[in-house]
């Protein structure tokens, strides 16, 4: 149906011009970050490659419109086809996780698993409430309830009561004793099971198990592994726990966003759920987002995404082995998921160190705290993932040739640091200047990124930065 359009007004036209014409200085900013991406090995465990047609929906219109509240129960008017994109987001978010629609709800509407997280201590807790989560030097999250001696960090520390639960400083597997002990003192009324940097699975058996002592809910964060949950790669947690939470874009490769899952014949968890994220915490939803949320789940469901994820875990397992033979020091020795904790501290380096100089050789992962650590700014170790290198197509072989090349990065740095005469990171990043076998390093890294294909960017032209 032909339709005729006026003409632009003035004061409109640059509604319709193209970014690279309208602001060609973050478009060339976006251009070199395409291409930091393409020619580095992106190791850091919470991120990943998503596609191009989540990227597609992400930058819909949909982004236009205003939708508060529920499908069905809006306070807009004009939401007719919204309600059909996040009905379809629900259900293939349940589809994904294989779970029951008459025993689990979903609300998808968290701009972040932070915000997901705090939505369900709303929904759960009350202010000054008990929870007890994995401690962050043992590998747990800031928002299951991180405080130190002198401040209170999170804000599920700010607004309830928080005792952590901890791994074991030897063996680096958590201590299921010392929590139920510790909770047969503390009679929390949350438990929370998830990590961002535990490589081992949860025992959730034994967790359920401590949480019914004391008529405790028992949530599971799985922002890391919902990848590997939904193709039962790991164990799930669902079977077990009353409210699982999860970001979308690592393991599950989506946009950026957060998810909540509720049993809903519990104490009303569908009505406290909902309330929690609106009007409690949030207000309109991003409708674009909760479109590139069901694009992913859909592709979650797919054969190529089971096969996906098995490489994901054979990939980490690979690389832990790898660094393993080096004589390296890895928690818990190794890995059941698609992260690898590497302790630092017997080869004398930090992992703000490491995770410097690695930047500088076009390898990205993140510095990160071990058991015992108590300078979270200065942690003993690095978190390694293989998520969004798995998703350019890297298998285990070429793991093994990532683990040389941190091998060898780990090496320049021991040399760095006794030229630099100094602990002080500021005389490390000077004495690492003009090291020729940096410049090498990052050459040959550069090369061997570049010859992956890369999700989503065309072929690139090299841009000098």
């Amino acid at each position: 149906m032909a339709v005729a359009t006026r003409e632009v007004d003035a004061w409109n036209s640059s509604l319709n011009i193209p970014l690279q014409e309208e602001d060609k200085e973050i478009y060339d900013l976006i251009q070199k970050e395409k291409y930091r991406q393409f020619s580095g090995l992106e190791l850091i465990a919470s991120e990943n490659f998503t596609s191009l047609a989540v990227m597609e929906a992400n930058g819909s219109p949909l982004t236009n419109k205003y939708s508060e509240g529920l499908p069905g129960a809006r306070y807009y008017g004009g939401n007719e086809y919204i309600d059909q994109v996040e009905n379809l987001c629900r259900k293939r978010a349940l589809q994904a996780f294989q779970l029951n629609p008459e025993e689990w709800g979903v609300n998808v509407q968290p701009y972040s698993g932070s915000t997901a997280n705090f939505c369900a201590l709303t929904a759960l807790l009350r202010p000054h409430d008990r929870l007890m989560g994995l401690d962050l030097p043992s590998g747990g999250h800031l928002t299951h309830g991180w405080q130190t001696s002198k401040k209170k960090i999170s804000t599920s520390s700010i607004y309830f009561e928080s005792m952590p639960y901890q791994a074991d400083p030897v063996t680096g597997f958590i201590d299921y004793d010392k929590l139920e002990e510790n909770a047969n003192l503390f009679r929390p009324k949350l438990i929370i099971c998830g990590a961002s940097a535990y490589s081992r699975e949860f025992d959730y058996v034994r967790l359920r198990k401590i949480a019914d002592q004391h008529g405790a809910y028992l949530l599971a964060d799985i922002a890391h592994i919902s990848g590997l949950v939904a193709t039962r790669e790991m164990n799930n947690p669902f079977e077990l726990c009353d409210v699982v939470t999860t970001t979308t874009h690592k393991t599950l490769r989506g946009p950026r966003a957060g998810l909540i899952f509720f049993r809903k014949k519990k104490d009303e968890l569908e009505n406290r759920v909902n309330s929690a994220v609106f009007p409690s915490n949030q207000g309109g939803p991003h409708n674009n987002t909760i479109a590139a949320i069901a694009v992913a789940l859909k592709q979650v469901a797919t054969p190529e995404f089971q096969q996906y994820a098995k490489q994901v875990c054979a990939n980490a397992k690979a690389l832990g082995d790898a660094l393993l033979s080096y004589g390296y020091k890895l928690v818990t020795g190794g890995t059941d998921n698609h992260l690898i904790l590497w302790d630092l501290k017997p080869i004398k380096l930090t992992g703000s160190k490491v995770e410097k100089i690695c930047d500088m050789v076009n390898i990205t992962l993140n510095k990160n705290s071990v058991p015992g650590d108590v300078n979270m700014v200065s942690p003993g170790g690095v978190r390694v993932g293989t998520p969004a290198l798995t998703s350019r197509s890297f298998k285990e072989q070429d793991f093994v040739k990532v683990a040389e090349y941190l091998h060898r990065v780990v090496q320049i740095a021991i040399k760095v640091q006794e030229k630099s005469g100094s602990k002080m990171m500021k005389d490390f990043v000077v004495a690492c200047q003009d090291v020729e076998e940096i410049s090498a390093l990052k050459k040959e890294v550069e090369a061997f990124a570049t010859s992956f294909p890369m999700p989503v960017l065309p072929k690139l032209i090299h841009i000098q930065v």
